[in-house]
């Protein structure tokens, strides 16, 4: 996976802004533990990560964009396929093969779309060359579903946010109300209004998969 800051280079406090990545990251596989290695910054505003399997990948992004501020935002490119390391006397080993190749492609569909048809675009998926008809069909799915979910994330509020995030590690309403200071039909209100419920239903079905 390879992630950047969406308008870093505008932020006001771009220091700020990676700590408060950073604090997501860590706190997503606290919660989720599913990467095989977390998110970590690399060069610039770019961060790169590794996860066993597309389904727990997209658990992971949806947990970072949830917990993340309403000031900061990333972009995701997913590639599915192999990946290994190169030889290097500087470093040790750099990672190289066809998956981190294919997750430059889908992190650049992911700029293009925004930049143009698909503002709220956030998560792109793209297969390597040399994996089987079946899972290219299942990054189209794939695909097709994440347009519409972060269509609606990009949409929520900071609040929608939180409350999507717990409800999706089984936070109960009631907690939730609480931690908020409000009732807990203002937080079923909320879930509903926002598609924080189907987001959350979503999560659920990759879950059950995992």
């Amino acid at each position: 996976m390879i992630a950047d800051i969406v308008g870093s280079r505008g932020l006001p406090d771009r220091e700020a802004a990676q700590r408060a990545i950073e604090h997501a990251v860590a706190r997503v596989q606290g919660d989720l533990a599913d990467a095989t290695r977390p998110l970590t910054p690399t060069v610039g505003d770019e961060l790169q990560g590794i996860y066993p399997d597309l389904g727990s990948a997209m658990c992971g992004i949806l947990l970072l964009r949830l917990a993340l501020p309403d000031e900061v935002d990333c972009r995701f490119g997913v590639g599915v396929g192999d990946i290994g390391t190169i030889a290097s006397d500087t470093v040790g080993a750099i990672a190289e093969g066809p998956g981190w190749w294919a997750a430059r492609e889908a992190i650049d569909t992911t700029h293009r779309m925004q930049r143009r048809t698909v503002p709220g675009a956030r998560t792109w998926v793209s297969a390597s060359a040399d994996t089987g008809e079946q899972t290219r069909e299942a990054v189209r799915i794939a695909n097709a579903g994440l347009l519409a979910r972060d269509q609606l994330v990009s949409a929520m509020s900071a609040r929608a946010r939180r409350l999507a995030y717990g409800r999706c590690l089984g936070t109960t309403q009631r907690a939730l109300a609480v931690a908020e200071g409000i009732t807990q039909s203002a937080v079923s209100q909320l879930l509903g209004t926002s598609g924080a419920s189907a987001i959350v239903e979503g999560f659920r079905a990759l879950r059950s998969g995992s």
